[in-house]
């Protein structure tokens, strides 16, 4: 099973598609589930299927464990975000490999010293307090997926780079950026963490396709919820075509 997390834009990606509600010990999960070319798919619509749920207020916790309970094999999700450098113009489409993560009051991990007890798609049994290596924190296979097969089908990604997550719904401040520029951050985001890490510790490969859809603030006059909107849907069907060769593509 494959695990599509994004935006509203892939509810026409399917075939064979219909609606499905997973129960998961941290709540409910609606998510449609297809096929693409004989391979199950399951998408995920992260904010909800109006784009209702603020980043801050994401159930991430229940939306990877869905995908542990699907036995997902991979999961692939992009990510509307802001450029901190003028070399990664909006248009852009990035792979980072690195996060500073800034958000607080979220969800960060399935393993707080309580009971649940979890087995891994790879068999590792998991339980209490786990303290989970996030050397690369973006899985290196998938992310090596995405740059093969965007260069297959003709696309130009932006290898590399360090997310920097806030936790919105504000974009951020001037003085935000850059002091995330000095830290060397290059793409500001909202909901890269704790879903990158919440994958990790269940040993799910996770890695994201960035849509830089602005620069960020104090790079441009004001950012707007429009024209990241704009940017981000001028460049679904270019994810779609990434998302359909890696999944298609992979044994």
């Amino acid at each position: 099973m494959y695990i599509i997390i994004g935006g509203s834009g892939f509810y026409d990606f399917l075939e064979n598609s219909h609606m499905e509600t997973i129960e998961t010990p941290f709540g409910v999960v609606d998510i449609e589930r297809g096929t693409l070319d004989t391979k199950e798919v399951a998408f995920l619509p992260r904010h909800g299927k109006k784009h209702s749920i603020m980043p801050s207020a994401i159930n991430y916790r229940a939306n990877i464990f869905a995908a542990h309970l699907l036995n997902a094999k991979m999961i692939l999700t992009t990510n509307a975000v802001g450029s901190i450098r003028k070399e990664i113009p909006p248009g852009s489409l990035a792979i980072p490999d690195q996060i500073l993560d800034f958000t607080s009051g979220r969800q960060y991990t399935f393993f707080d010293g309580g009971p649940l007890k979890i087995v891994t798609r790879n068999g590792t049994t998991l339980q209490g307090v786990v303290h989970t290596d996030v050397t690369h924190p973006y899985d290196i296979g998938v992310r090596t997926l995405f740059l093969d097969r965007g260069k297959e089908i003709g696309l130009d990604l932006h290898d590399g780079g360090t997310m920097v997550a806030y936790n919105g719904p504000r974009y951020e401040t001037p003085a935000e950026i850059d002091a995330a520029r000095i830290l060397g951050g290059d793409l500001a985001g909202m909901t890269t963490a704790p879903e990158t890490f919440l994958a990790k510790e269940l040993e799910i490969p996770y890695a994201t396709v960035a849509v830089v859809t602005n620069y960020a603030a104090g790079m441009q006059k004001s950012i707007t919820h429009e024209e990241v909107d704009q940017m981000f849907r001028a460049k679904i069907e270019d994810i779609k075509s990434l998302f359909s060769k890696v999944i298609t593509a992979s044994e």
